[in-house]
């Protein structure tokens, strides 16, 4: 009895948790260049006394799903994206750099220009500020360039930074964005290219992850039935040694 209590409430547990990462992944469906998240479990055994041969599910991140997502045009000039392998550097408020696949970016009243979530965009002179009133313009290999109201004197400010980083040294962080896990800066890579004009979509499939969150919620009714079972067992067996 106690086994099965034990079984049904760890698997119980582990539901829960798939489903928050399901959740997690359908509520950034539509967030520009969102990398859906990998979620797995392993056994691990229970060491001490009275373990015995128990074990207990413990969760484990497999990372993120690579995946490109699709291009989808905006034709705003401020909207940018990767085309192919490659990431967005960023300084955080910390003054650390990260990386992300969103290419939203906006100019704020001073000129930075900055990610959706505040980040300041990273060029190859450091964060990006553009000179007021003029347009920015940004080429296929990040090259950009400040366009004035008037007049062909345009302002180069350097390219944007993009990297190419191994998917088994990026890790993701509390607030979405990625970083080495070996803590260090990467170093920019010439070769990344981008479209202007477009946003990547998220790569979470909706259908998908529908299917999955159904799956997940029949799993855990199952899970709590047992838990039932257990107890209406429990006190059948306790009314059999009453008689007794």
């Amino acid at each position: 009895m106690d086994k099965l209590i034990y079984l049904a409430a760890q698997s119980a547990k582990a539901t829960m948790q798939r489903q928050e990462n399901i959740a997690n992944n359908l509520a950034n469906v539509s967030t520009p260049g969102f990398r859906a998240e990998l979620l797995a479990f392993q056994s691990s055994p229970i060491v001490g006394e009275g373990g015995g041969a128990r074990s207990f599910s413990m969760e484990t991140s497999l990372g993120v799903d690579t995946t490109p997502g699709q291009l989808q045009q905006t034709g705003r000039d401020l909207d940018v994206a990767v085309q192919g392998d490659g990431w967005f550097a960023v300084q955080t408020a910390n003054g650390k750099e990260a990386y992300t696949r969103s290419g939203a970016f906006n100019i704020n009243d001073q000129g930075d220009l900055l990610t959706s979530r505040g980040d300041q965009v990273v060029g190859s002179n450091g964060p990006v500020n553009v000179p007021p009133n003029h347009r920015l313009s940004i080429e296929t290999n990040g090259q950009m360039t400040a366009i004035p109201p008037q007049g062909n004197e345009v302002v180069p400010l350097g390219t944007l930074k993009m990297v190419k980083i191994d998917k088994d040294q990026l890790e993701r962080g509390e607030d979405g964005l990625f970083r080495r896990k070996d803590g260090k800066d990467a170093d920019a890579e010439s070769t990344v290219r981008v479209a202007s004009g477009y946003l990547e979509s998220s790569n979470v499939n909706p259908v998908e992850s529908m299917v999955q969150m159904i799956a997940a919620a029949r799993e855990f009714e199952v899970q709590m039935k047992m838990l039932s079972s257990s107890k209406e067992n429990s006190q059948s067996s306790n009314q059999l040694f009453s008689m007794n």
